[in-house]
């Protein structure tokens, strides 16, 4: 996935920053049906390239194409995106290159495969994104876009390489600041605006009014399953980590019997008018244990608070509902008993 990023760029200014991004609902549309089609059919992840422009503190995505699918071997990823852009520049259209778009299923994106992605987009193009769209909250009538860039620390923590707890502190990084979310913002034309005005008075009345759908309890149930599941995978990376502080612990300890022990041998070696032992390196006596790597468990983190996060606007969104209907059925059997 890291390889898709080397495609056409355009050279950035490096003072440039976004504030929040503008898409078109023709690229919206685009990506909606990408991504339902992978879902349903192959279950796999959808992606794709965005395209658009970056206009004062906004950027605008104009036009979106799939990503080849890995199982297609004969095809060669890079050639498949210059082609793609030469094509759309022939006709007039958007070809700039502005991050990608991959989707996900009840929140589940955080990944270290993304992290890398997003690190190549984003020190190849400064205003990259990726955006987010969760296909099946958005099939429970729940649209769900979001934009997402890197932090400057977690760029650098990923331009070092080192993600022991030492290297995490001094950047500050942590799963809180791993990703910044940017404002996403949907924009049609007046000639769309009219047609969607035109295709609403042509819907039954009775066909509109379905959309307290109280049916609720499945994807409260996956996302909680999910949320169990990131929880123990946390709680295998903590048992992990402790026992590494344990072996270390235990290996100071050997190292300070070892200390006391040579000086005693020495001190009674000058009693006795002998040369004391000579110094022997202690990390070739007690090799030091690798430290495990911290990102792992800090992207497992940032996963957990997502579904946390989710969970919390859902249940909020469906207790709204709960007493909206809870409402209406009041009021019907109020009309009904006159």
């Amino acid at each position: 996935m890291a390889s898709r990023s080397s495609g056409s760029r355009r050279p950035v200014e490096s003072n440039q920053t976004i504030n929040y991004v503008q898409a078109d609902g023709l690229a919206v549309m685009k990506i909606v049906k990408h991504c339902h089609e992978e879902s349903t059919t192959n279950m796999d992840i959808a992606q794709g390239a965005l395209l658009g422009l970056v206009v004062d503190n906004r950027l605008e995505i104009t036009n979106c194409f799939p990503f080849p699918k890995q199982s297609d071997e004969t095809m060669d990823e890079e050639e498949y995106q210059l082609a793609m852009m030469r094509r759309l520049r022939r006709v007039n259209v958007d070809h700039f290159h502005v991050g990608w778009y991959q989707s996900a299923d009840v929140g589940n994106f955080l990944s270290l495969p993304l992290l890398e992605s997003q690190y190549h987009y984003q020190t190849s193009i400064e205003e990259s994104v990726v955006v987010i769209y969760d296909t099946q909250k958005s099939a429970r009538g729940f649209l769900t876009l979001k934009a997402y860039r890197l932090t400057p620390q977690a760029i650098e923590m990923y331009k070092e390489g080192e993600y022991t707890p030492e290297a995490l502190l001094k950047l500050k990084v942590g799963f809180e600041n791993l990703f910044t979310e940017v404002p996403f913002l949907i924009k049609n034309s007046p000639l769309t605006n009219i047609m969607m005005s035109e295709l609403n008075e042509l819907v039954p009345k009775d066909e509109g009014s379905k959309f307290l759908d109280l049916g609720t309890a499945t994807v409260l149930e996956n996302q909680l399953r999910s949320l169990m599941d990131r929880v123990d995978e946390l709680n295998q990376e903590a048992i992990k980590f402790n026992r590494f502080q344990q072996l270390v612990s235990r290996q100071q300890q050997d190292k300070h019997r070892y200390l006391q022990k040579r000086a005693q041998e020495n001190a009674a070696r000058v009693a006795k008018d002998e040369a004391p032992l000579p110094e022997e390196d202690l990390n070739k006596l007690f090799k030091p244990h690798p430290v495990p790597p911290r990102l792992n468990p800090m992207i497992i983190a940032g996963q957990i608070n997502t579904y946390s996060q989710a969970v919390s606007q859902f249940c909020s969104q469906s207790l709204a509902k709960l007493y909206i209907t809870q409402a209406l059925q009041n009021a019907k059997e109020s009309t009904s008993n006159k």
